[in-house]
């Protein structure tokens, strides 16, 4: 018993402190007056649970403003004890940003007029709301300035705290909030880490409050957003300037900007025609000068006898294009690195293809001497010939860096070419070459994007793709620059890769701490689509992002209660626990903890999930999900779906759901080219395989494969949830089947699943509640939850078990959350009190 007490105190050490760890990620970001009344943002900081303060009250917290909509109340303050209520609103419609502290319904105490420029760039800024209870005083911060007035206060205070929406006040500007921290001498903080859910924690993993609406940052250092898109018909560039936020996307004609701070676009179309004709659309901006250089490095057939420009710049104040050079270099260089020094003025280029041939030289284009040079003179190592490097600079040891890509040692197209995951330094001081590392390749051969961020001497990032798959995928790696030791951040970005004229870019803006990714797919060599994608830094891991996620099902429940016990008195009630257990049969099953259990979220290799979040994981027990676009996805589930209840689908029954509107060869070729990536993919996983039998296509499952939706329906149609209960909670504990997945061609799937579901786990719920089994009652009635939000059994079922437990915070929190989105769902309110459910 004694060791059990240990390893739930060991656990509540890990897992309760986890939050306190610094990190500049996270946030509550509230939705505003753009969106409807109900689907605004609300957040009640303290919820139902009663403070109080004395002496000082002091509330700060991080903000950051987005331009959607800028008008609007902040927080309301209220005091239980009395009618007075303060509120902090926020207007930012005129030149400047004007923050108002008001008591509400009288008059304005602080008028603070602020630089709207100033604060609008800056990602987050400090906020601090000072009650001094003694001296009759309110401080209000704003960044580093200060306003003060004097108002009558009480003793004590008993606060209401409300951010977003509140009552009746619904004008809700677009900001965020986070490292939130309330009190003075007792100190309350919320770092606002969350990932998923409606309810807010405390650093030490409490639950504190509620919010309706949220939108958690934590999922921007994961989750790839997508932020807008730009089609020209012509050839067209694209580039990224960290000094005015802006994105360019550009062709001879005209010139799309995209502000990645405000969200706004424009349009500018030049006065005359871009000097250059247009082939590939490389191009480099200088920010000291504010210029955006156009260049081309050789002209093909038919444009062999072009002697017009190869180089021009654009003022990117007037939009004027200047003509600086005609020189051509060996070959077009089709996807050559490059990097830019504002110092000394030079553009360099490395690698490259063309004319049947790769390259491995440097060259050098002076903005000041408008010519191209060659670099040469190096020593060291050999740097063989290659394209699709990623080539980045380090301006703290003067040194290049080039990773990977393709090519060989001779440079001759005809000899073959290799793919190349090793490192090369070049120090521009010594002129010396070294190559840092070679690391082996298991996974599918990937090439890096042009641009790599190198912030410090520890390891750069970039992002890699394999190009040989017409649908493929953009995954952001992390390399470590001493010894190639990697992981992949974020989830991917999709990109065409048909064409070789399609290229990606990866930005880094220390100031926004975000990364922007830039993909340009031609349809044509002519025609291209730009997509432009951000991810907050740093990014994270999935595994990190679900560390994060504190939605409450079964295992969060647990570790909830493990906090309790080890707080207060956990070796008195598992005392008890014990006692009344040794009476029974099935002691484990009981109590249902087991720390000999491995996490209930853990993963296994040669797996496909489908409950929560569509994972799969290859035989090394890596996370491939990457590799399953949305349609290889969609395949993936319709074959399994049939393969389960008809054994199998008819090709062109597949063909009728995916391809609705296509002619008949198109359609082939689709399927044909589609069913071989998915046989790519499975091909990564040992005991599984997609095969084609008279004209159907199933999935074949043997021993060393697991699937937990195929799990699942063999332990409901075995009628074996009595022994295999704890398998079946630690399937559906993952969420929802299919959770993310909401296109219309899973619903028959999603329906199917949760009609044989729903009556065996509201069976087992009550089962184990009469066995006084309170967790696995809460971990069958989350399920149950995910299929019914309404569910009135689920409901009342969960309360009594949290009761039980002496978990009444928690059972008043899901009670509120309940009636919440029943009010949404029904327009009118839950008929049923919290007593009448206990």
């Amino acid at each position: 018993m004694l060791s059990l007490i240990k390893s739930y105190c060991y656990i509540f050490l890990v897992f309760g402190f986890m939050p306190l760890q610094a990190t500049s990620l996270g946030g509550l970001k509230f939705h505003g007056s753009e969106q409807s009344i109900d689907q605004r943002t609300s957040y009640n900081v303290f919820g139902d649970k009663a403070v109080e303060f004395s002496d000082n009250m002091i509330i700060e917290f991080d903000l950051s403003l987005y331009t959607t909509t800028r008008i609007g109340y902040i927080i309301r303050i209220k005091n239980n004890e009395s009618n007075r209520i303060y509120n902090l609103f926020y207007d930012a419609q005129g030149d400047n940003l004007v923050f108002k502290f008001n008591e509400e319904g009288k008059y304005s105490l602080i008028v603070a007029t602020l630089n709207e420029e100033e604060l609008l760039n800056l990602p987050w800024f400090k906020m601090k709301i000072a009650f001094d209870l003694k001296s009759d005083s309110i401080y209000l911060t704003i960044h580093n300035q200060t306003f003060s007035a004097a108002n009558e206060l009480p003793d004590t205070y008993h606060p209401t705290i409300l951010f977003g929406k509140s009552d009746h006040i619904i004008d809700v500007p677009s900001f965020a909030i986070k490292d939130l921290s309330v009190g003075d001498k007792e100190r309350y903080f919320f770092p606002l880490k969350e990932s998923k859910g409606d309810v807010v924690h405390d650093a030490n993993g409490k639950v504190f409050g509620q919010v309706s609406n949220p939108e958690w940052l934590m999922n921007d250092a994961y989750h790839w957003r997508y932020k807008t898109g730009f089609k020209s018909k012509s050839v067209a560039g694209a580039n990224y300037n960290p000094e005015e936020k802006e994105i360019y996307y550009f062709n001879r004609d005209s010139l799309w900007l995209y502000n990645v701070r405000s969200g706004e676009t424009n349009i500018q179309v030049f006065g005359e025609k871009c000097p250059v004709e247009l082939v590939l659309g490389t191009n480099f901006i200088d920010t000291k000068k504010n210029r955006l250089y156009s260049y081309e490095t050789y002209y093909a057939p038919p444009r062999d006898n072009y002697t017009g420009p190869t180089v021009a710049s654009l003022d990117l104040t007037t939009y004027q294009w200047t003509a600086e050079d005609s020189g051509q270099l060996i070959s077009p260089l089709h996807h050559h690195g490059a990097y830019f020094d504002s110092t000394t003025a030079q553009y360099t280029i490395f690698g490259g293809f063309g004319k049947m041939h790769y390259s491995n030289t440097f060259f050098a284009y002076d903005l000041n001497k408008q010519a191209w040079d060659t670099l040469d003179a190096f020593s060291g190592d050999f740097l063989s010939p290659r394209y699709f490097s990623s080539v980045g600079y380090l301006k703290k040891n003067n040194s290049i860096y080039v990773f990977g890509g393709m090519g060989n040692d001779s440079g001759e197209q005809t000899v073959g070419r290799k793919y190349y995951y090793d490192l090369y330094k070049i120090d521009l001081t010594t002129r010396r070459v070294s190559r840092l590392w070679e690391i082996p390749w298991e996974q599918d051969n990937v090439v890096p994007v042009r641009g790599m961020v190198v912030l410090d001497d520890s390891s750069f990032y970039t992002l890699c793709y394999p190009e040989h798959f017409s649908e493929s995928f953009l995954r952001l790696y992390q390399f470590s620059l001493k010894d190639g030791s990697y992981k992949i951040l974020g989830d991917s970005i999709p990109i065409y890769s048909d064409k070789i004229t399609t290229n990606a870019n990866l930005y880094y803006d220390g100031s926004l701490n975000n990364l922007y990714a830039v993909v340009q797919e031609f349809d044509d060599d002519i025609s291209s689509d730009l997509k432009i994608y951000s991810l907050a830094f740093p990014p994270i891991t999935a595994d990190e992002l679900a560390s994060y996620s504190r939605e409450k099902n079964n295992y969060a429940v647990i570790l909830a209660l493990v906090s309790l016990l080890a707080v207060g008195g956990a070796y008195v009630l598992f005392k008890k626990q014990q006692s009344r257990l040794s009476n029974t049969e099935d002691e484990t099953q009981n109590l249902y903890i087991d720390t000999d259990k491995p996490e209930p979220v853990t993963t296994q290799p040669n797996a496909i999930y489908l409950f929560g979040e569509f994972t799969v994981r290859d035989r090394n027990n890596r996370d491939i999900t990457y590799m399953f676009s949305a349609q290889l996805k969609q395949i993936f589930c319709l074959i399994l779906q049939y393969t389960i209840t008809e054994d199998g689908i008819a090709s062109q029954r597949l063909s009728n759901i995916l391809w609705p509107d296509k002619p008949a060869d198109k359609v082939k070729n689709s399927r044909g080219v589609s069913i071989n990536h998915l046989r790519k993919a499975l091909s990564e996983l040992d005991g599984i395989e997609l095969l084609y039998d008279k004209g159907f296509f199933k999935i074949e499952q043997t021993g060393s494969f697991y699937c937990d939706y195929t799990r699942c329906i063999e332990i409901i149609s075995a009628n074996e949830v009595d022994t295999r209960r704890d398998e079946l909670i630690e399937i559906i504990s993952r969420g929802k089947f299919l959770q993310l997945s909401d296109h219309a061609l899973y619903d028959s799937f999603k329906e199917e699943v949760e009609k044989k579901l729903e009556p065996v786990l509201s069976l087992e719920m009550e089962k184990s509640f009469d066995a006084e089994l309170y967790l696995t009652t809460i971990a069958f009635a989350e399920a149950i939850t995910n299929i019914d939000p309404l569910n009135d059994a689920a409901l009342t079922f969960q309360i009594k078990a949290m009761q039980r437990l002496k978990m009444n915070d928690e059972a008043r929190i899901r009670y509120q959350a309940f009636v919440i989105d029943y009010k949404k769902a029904m327009g009118n309110d839950y008929p049923h009190p919290f007593k009448s459910l206990t």
